[in-house]
C-alpha cells in the first residue's frame, strides 16, 4: 500500500496564523494594519528600499539608453 505524503506546508500555516490575528486586532482594517507596519518598520532600524522615479534612473544612464516609460 502506498501512503501519502503529508502537504502541510507549515510556513504557508504560520503566515495564515498571523494574518488572522492581525486581521482580528484590527477589526480587518487594511489601513490599520498598514500604519502598524509601518511604525514596526520604522522602529526596526532596519534599511527601508525607496523605489526611486524614472528621472533618477535615467540621470544615472549614459545619453545613449533613455529608458522609456511602458505604455
Amino acid at each position: 500500500m502506498i501512503q501519502k505524503k503529508n502537504n502541510r506546508d507549515t510556513t504557508i500555516e504560520e503566515i495564515h496564523r498571523v494574518r488572522e490575528l492581525m486581521a482580528a486586532k484590527f477589526d480587518g482594517d487594511i489601513a490599520a494594519i498598514l500604519e502598524d507596519a509601518r511604525k514596526r518598520q520604522a522602529a526596526s532600524g532596519r534599511a527601508i528600499w525607496q523605489r526611486t522615479s524614472l528621472d533618477e534612473v535615467q540621470s544615472t544612464l549614459p545619453d545613449s539608453s533613455p529608458l522609456q516609460p511602458l505604455e
